[in-house]
Parts: C-alpha cells; structure tokens; sequence
C-alpha cells in the first residue's frame, strides 16, 4: 500500500509540472468563449416534442466539462477515473470547485459530444500552406481475438487490414499541413479504403495546392478527379509501375511524409485516442475527438522546414 500511495504521488508530481495554470486557463478560457456562442445558438435551433422533459441545468458547466476531457488527454494517466478523482477534485478544486461524482461526470462527457466536435471543428483546425500530406491510422476497438465477444461496437465497427495487419474497429483520416497541424479529419469503419473519404467534396473542402500520400493511394481516376478540383495528390510508385516524371520539390516533400506518421503515433501514445475500454460508441466518439483538441494544443507540434530558393544557376548555361 506505502509504494502504491508513493507511486500515485510521484505521477501526480508529474503531471503538476506537465499541465501548468497557465496551460489550463488557457484550454478553458478558449473552450468558454465558443461556449459562450455556441449555447444561445443551440437553444435558438432546439425544436420541441410536445413532451414535458426535466431540463435541470448541471452544478457544472458544458465548458468546464470539455475542458477536463481534453486535460485527460494531456495527461500522462491512462484510465479518466483516476485522473477526475486523484487529479480534479484533489488538486484542480481550485479551478473546478463545483466537481459532480465520477458517474455523472462520464455521463456529462458524452452529452457534451457535440460542442465537443463543434470546437474542434471550428476552432482548432490549421489553414492550408499548399503543402499538404493524409494518412490514415487504424482505431482498434477490442483484440482480434475478442470480436466475437465485443457488443458495444457490434454492427457499427468492422474487420479491416493495415500494415501491421488485420484489425478491428475504425480508420481515422487525417490531413496535416507542413507546420503539424490538423486540416481536417474523418472517421470510418476499418473496412474502407483509404481513397474513399477523399471522393467526398466536404474533406477536401479548405484543401489546395499539393497532397502528398502513400502508395495505397494511387488511383487514375482519383489524381484525375482531384486535379480537376485543383489538387495535385503526388504518391509514391510500386516496384512494378513505370517511372513518373516528377519535380524535385516533390521528390523531397514525399519523403518528408514521415512527418504525418509521427503524429498518428503521437495521437496514440500521449494524447490517447485509441485504447479498449469504451463501453459505448458515444463514449468512444467523444474521446477521440477529446485526443485530437488535445493534440492541437501542444505547444511544439511534429513540423518540416521546406524553403526554396530562386536561382538564375540555368539560365547562365543557356
């Protein structure tokens, strides 16, 4: 009990230095102002049933709850009820004074999944530079061997295959700008291909210039679709396809696309957006959205320093 009790401290401690006052007041003042929008706007829009309903306010507000949910996925602690009842209401009562019990506070989570993707869709999404580069990340809901058993994701998840192999549960889209941040994103079922989000006109919405992708996204008629949109997709070409003339600035900007595969392995490991213990799929949504806020809230995001430089080098041997 002594080294379990001295274990919990020494995390604790951790934390305290990871997440500064500054950093909470910063996530919380920034959630408040769009929840200072977003809810006389939802009332405006709610249509009634006809029905008496209880419409009890909550001692704890939309922002306050966005705000631990994001803090969680900050945080090094990887279960939510150990970081709400020895983090929150231990050490954060100064900031969140009005804390309700653990049970109510995963309830209030996923109420709150809509102002939740709102903001994120809103307010946290970077501006497109011309350089772009998508990936997709498999989201596993249980182990393979547990499909069968698994029932809170039965007829909504699905069997897919990665790299890494088969899998199941979903596939997170995402697309990133040089600088590291989210453009946008998408979630699918395991099984489909990773092409087909970028048919969709809404993701590709905020995107121009140069996408740049792997392998499993040549397509003909897709680099042909997207050019007639604007868009360049540059990939890479299998052992048994003919060479592609391509520029230089191409060349090097396709092998800068490790760049997107460091941040899904960040979204795994520090902001946590996959892991088997959902016991619902409104759960599952809101923590995965959780993650992403998360990530836009780093402070040094994963990035490439790409410069050109004008020359007049061809023109002297003309």
């Amino acid at each position: 009990m002594l080294y379990i009790k001295v274990l919990t401290i020494n995390i604790l401690k951790h934390i305290l230095l990871m997440i500064s006052n500054d950093k909470i007041t910063e996530i919380f003042c920034a959630i408040d102002d769009f929840c200072l929008v977003f809810e006389p706007a939802l009332r405006k829009r709610q249509v009634s049933t006809g029905k008496k309903t209880r419409n009890r306010k909550s001692i704890m507000s939309t922002s306050e709850i966005v705000c631990i949910t994001v803090l969680f996925h900050l945080s090094d602690i990887r279960t939510f009820k150990h970081f709400y009842l020895f983090y929150v209401q231990k050490h954060l009562n100064k900031e969140f004074p009005n804390t309700v019990s653990y049970n109510r506070s995963v309830e209030l989570m996923q109420s709150n999944v809509l102002p939740l993707t709102l903001y994120m869709k809103t307010c946290c999404l970077g501006k497109c530079t011309g350089i772009s580069f998508i990936d997709s990340t498999p989201i596993r809901a249980c182990d393979k061997k547990r499909i069968k058993q698994n029932k809170v994701f039965k007829g909504i998840a699905n069997i897919g295959k990665s790299t890494m192999g088969w899998f199941y549960g979903f596939k997170l889209h995402i697309i990133i700008n040089d600088k590291g941040e989210l453009l946008d994103f998408v979630i699918t079922q395991a099984n489909v291909d990773d092409r087909e989000p970028l048919k969709e006109d809404d993701f590709l919405k905020k995107i121009y210039g140069s996408l740049y992708a792997d392998k499993g996204y040549i397509s003909k008629e897709l680099t042909a679709l997207l050019f007639d949109q604007g868009l360049h997709l540059v990939t890479g070409i299998r052992n048994n396809m003919k060479n592609v003339m391509m520029t230089m600035r191409d060349k090097i900007l396709l092998r800068k696309r490790s760049v997107i595969e460091t941040i899904n392995d960040q979204l795994k490991n520090i902001a946590q957006d996959e892991h088997s213990r959902h016991r619902s799929f409104g759960n599952f949504i809101t923590n995965l959205v959780a993650s992403l806020i998360a990530y836009s809230f780093q402070e040094k995001k994963p990035s490439i320093k790409f410069e050109t430089v004008n020359t007049i080098q061809l023109a002297l041997f003309c």
